[in-house]
Formats: structure tokens, C-alpha cells, sequence
């Protein structure tokens, strides 16, 4: 009996190490962000609106982590777009619930492997690189890569397939005196004899040294992106060199990139100025950011995109800040409406 005894408390011993070793923690986050104002687009009627995602798309989710020990953890991501002006999911109504992240990954001295959806090579260097980080309403730089107007196709973005991939193997490296990797590779599951093989693959580097950043993706994309199945998309490459300074005074950003579709001979063209510039005695910063797309089909020009953001951004707390931005948006073909300007305002808080 007492060699029992014996037995029953070395296992709890032995089970109290092992749970103060592997520590675990999940916590509930996320973003809210909406506005109101007077959005229009190059070839779109104007259009009064309260709307969500004016600085960033409103998100909400779980993510955690457990210490296995040696160095090494696990960890979770699942978190969901919604629109925080009609209680909508999604950021459109086919969207995937757990679109923005559903992935689970372990992570040591060697760096992390994750399995899932999660971010596409794209997404971290453009919202890194201009002022208006990951706007989908007001930001240049992001609207180009993503988003068309109703004077601008979708073949004349420069993103490939999406923010994010599902199905994705992501390995992200270690940092090395400031330089980081992420390698993706999306499986395209494609089961008919024409599309196997069919796939998506990206690479992006990002270096953080004192004031200077500078980021770079490649991307070939054959998958279209998030909606299940995964549709098979001509083969379209892009790339993107980009960084930033802080003068401290003044924080400047700049990019240059390129998109291709071989088989419609396209090629799109898009570079990108910004900056930051911190407003002495208060909170808050005052942002201008220009992006300009000229797509060209077989060498001929088939069009330009123009577009120009200003706006304030004033921070009332470290998670919540009120904003204002005024946004001109022109395209260069011959159709109604060709240009429009957006006015809106706004409040981001984060939890």
C-alpha cells in the first residue's frame, strides 16, 4: 500500500512539472473599424454610407499557444472577417467564416512550419510600406494590388490570388540581425488530368534595422483564392520591392512592383509613395500616400490607374484611435465617371 502511495504521488509530481512546463495560453482578439462618409470610386456612382474597414478590416478571433518544452510550442490561429456596420461575416457574403486565419503550426530555434490558411506572400510587404497599412478603403497601394473599380478590371490588379491562401504550407525562418523569411507553398488539390500540379508559391523577405525597413515578395499564383473549391486562374507572377525610413520628423515609404499574365500577354506596372509625419503636442500623425498602375496588354498601353489619399489619424489610447482621410481616384479610360473623390471618418479600436 505504501509503495502504491508512493507510485500515485511520484505521477503527481511528475504531472505538476510537466504542467508548469507546458504552459498554455489563449486569448480572444480583434479588431473593430468603421466609418462614415462619401465613397466614389473611378467609374462608380457616389455612394453615402455607414461602412467597416476604413483603416482596417474588422476582425475578430481565437489564437493560443503551449509551451512543449526544449524550446519548442504549438500554436493556433482561427480568427474571422466580419463587417462591424451591419454585423455581417465575412469580408463579402461568399467569404470563408475563418477567412483571415485558420491554422496550426509549431516553433522553435529552427523558426515555424504552419498547416492552413493563412497570410499570402503579397499581404505583409504591401501593408508595411505605405501609411495606410492594410486600408482596403482609403489606402493607394492596397487598392491597386486588390481591389478593382468599376473603370478598373481585375486583371489589372497586381495581387495574384488574394491576401491570403488556404491549404497553405507556410515556413517561416528565424531572425537573422533583422532579416526574416516566410517560404508558401498552397496545394492546388486539383483532381482532373489538366489541372494537376496546378498550385500557388511565394517567397517574401522583410528586414527591420533602427529606422530602416525594407521588404520584397514574389508570387506565382495558379489557384484562385478564398473561396472552396479553388478555381483554376490563368498563371499570373508578381513581385514587389518596397521600404520605409523614419527620419523621425517624417517617415517616408516607397515601392515598385510588377504583375504578369503570360497568357493575355499582360503586364501590369504599379509604384507607390507615402508618408508619415507625426504632428508635434499631440497623439496623432497626419498621412499622404499616391499610387499609380499602368497595365499594358501585348505592349500596348491598355490604361492607368491614379490614386491619392490624405488623411489625419489621432490616437486616443494605445488601442483606439479616430481618423479622417479624403481619397481622389482616377482611371484613364474612356467611360462615365472616370474619376471620384471619398471622404470619410471613422473609429478603430482594438481588443
Amino acid at each position: 500500500m505504501k509503495a502504491f502511495a508512493a507510485t500515485l504521488t511520484t505521477i503527481a509530481l511528475a504531472a505538476a512539472s510537466l504542467s508548469a512546463q507546458a504552459q498554455s495560453s489563449v486569448q480572444l482578439t480583434g479588431t473593430i473599424d468603421s466609418y462614415a462618409g462619401s465613397v466614389k470610386l473611378a467609374g462608380q456612382e457616389r455612394v453615402a454610407s455607414v461602412g467597416s474597414g476604413g483603416m482596417t478590416t474588422s476582425w475578430w478571433g481565437i489564437k493560443g499557444t503551449e509551451d512543449l518544452g526544449g524550446g519548442l510550442k504549438a500554436d493556433f490561429n482561427i480568427t474571422s472577417f466580419f463587417r462591424g456596420d451591419t454585423g455581417a461575416p465575412g469580408r463579402f457574403d461568399a467569404d470563408p467564416f475563418f477567412s483571415r486565419d485558420a491554422n496550426v503550426g509549431l516553433s522553435g530555434g529552427f523558426g515555424r512550419v504552419s498547416l492552413g490558411r493563412g497570410l499570402a506572400p503579397n499581404f505583409l510587404p504591401t501593408v508595411m510600406t505605405n501609411p495606410f497599412g492594410d486600408s482596403f478603403t482609403v489606402s493607394p497601394l492596397v487598392l491597386h494590388a486588390n481591389m478593382n473599380a468599376p473603370g478598373w478590371s481585375a486583371n489589372n490588379q497586381t495581387t495574384a490570388s488574394n491576401t491570403g491562401w488556404s491549404n497553405q504550407i507556410l515556413y517561416s525562418t528565424p531572425s537573422f540581425g533583422g532579416l526574416k523569411a516566410n517560404v508558401h507553398y498552397q496545394l492546388g488539390e486539383q483532381s482532373s488530368s489538366g489541372n494537376k500540379g496546378k498550385k500557388n508559391v511565394g517567397l517574401n523577405l522583410m528586414y527591420s534595422g533602427g529606422p530602416l525597413s525594407l521588404t520584397a515578395f514574389y508570387e506565382r499564383a495558379q489557384i484562385s483564392n478564398p473561396v472552396a473549391p479553388a478555381i483554376v486562374i490563368p498563371t499570373k507572377s508578381n513581385w514587389m520591392l518596397g521600404g520605409s525610413y523614419d527620419f523621425s520628423v517624417v517617415k517616408l515609404y516607397a515601392t515598385y512592383g510588377q504583375a504578369k499574365i503570360n497568357d493575355q500577354k499582360r503586364e501590369n506596372t504599379t509604384y507607390s509613395l507615402g508618408l508619415d509625419v507625426p504632428v508635434s503636442g499631440t497623439a496623432g500623425t497626419v498621412k499622404a500616400a499616391a499610387a499609380r498602375t499602368k497595365a499594358e496588354v501585348g505592349g500596348f498601353n491598355a490604361g492607368t490607374r491614379t490614386t491619392f489619399s490624405v488623411g489625419y489619424d489621432h490616437f486616443l489610447s494605445k488601442r483606439t484611435d479616430v481618423y479622417a482621410v479624403a481619397m481622389y481616384d482616377r482611371v484613364s479610360m474612356n467611360i462615365p465617371n472616370k474619376s471620384g473623390t471619398s471622404v470619410i471618418v471613422g473609429v478603430r479600436h482594438r481588443f
